[in-house]
């Protein structure tokens, strides 16, 4: 893609790594970025056109696609996580609201905007997704089977994106110096180092990132007779 002539909407956009996506796209020279949250007023870097969104909310996910007819990026950042061992008494209830934003909220913002990227030209749409698509940590279940989800329908909306010309790019990294990961004492990626790569990812035109070091680990082994998904956490 032509990043000059590129409108991005980014979920998620108030901060973390939502922010920093923003202001790599604002750095490598976009011509807009649409920058959504629950809370519109949290959007306070300079440039941004800020967004009422609740990727949960089916009306306010139609509403942001009608309102923003220019796009020809989208970036599914948007997601939550949550103490959900699967059999704790209360872990159905917990990994449907990870589900309802993880993977339903994505769907629903690809469905919106699918005919939008296709009036403009094809784009890109790029889900973030984890290293924990593929492997599980104890106590957040719930999240990996989420992000498992997430890879599924990625890998699935390449193909059906594919004949209208949309690049679709999944986004694989382990921890991320985030509020969400901010109790995790284990090396972490910057927000930017990790938004860089992705924008380097849409330009050059590549349908996957793996962003550090152990999430390159982890995609290699994947294949082994003792593969790391048969291990907790991957180890």
């Amino acid at each position: 893609m032509e990043l000059k002539n590129t409108v991005a909407f980014v979920t998620g956009a108030n901060r973390g790594l939502g922010l920093a996506f923003a202001k790599a796209l604002l750095d490598a020279g976009v011509k807009k970025v649409y920058a959504a949250a629950r809370n519109p007023a949290q959007i306070t870097l300079p440039g941004l056109h800020p967004i009422q969104l609740d990727v949960t909310d089916q009306q306010q996910v139609l509403a942001a696609a009608q309102a923003c007819g220019d796009v020809n990026l989208l970036i599914n950042n948007a997601g939550i996580a949550q103490p959900s061992p699967f059999l704790a008494s209360d872990s159905v209830a917990v990994i449907r609201t990870q589900f309802d934003t993880n993977f339903f909220g994505m769907l629903a913002m690809s469905q919106a905007f699918a005919p939008v990227l296709k009036a403009n030209g094809g784009g890109a749409l790029v889900n973030m997704l984890s290293v924990l698509s593929w492997i599980n940590l104890a106590g957040i279940n719930g999240y990996s089977a989420s992000k498992a989800a997430a890879w599924s329908l990625t890998n699935g909306l390449r193909n059906e994106l594919r004949a209208q010309g949309t690049l679709v790019v999944g986004v694989h990294a382990a921890f991320i110096d985030t509020d969400m990961t901010q109790h995790v004492a284990m090396p972490k990626s910057t927000p930017q180092q990790v938004a860089l790569q992705v924008v380097e990812a849409i330009a050059q035109g590549r349908e996957e990132v793996f962003a550090d070091e152990i999430t390159r680990q982890v995609k290699r082994a994947l294949s082994l007779d003792s593969a790391p998904y048969l291990r907790e956490g991957g180890q």
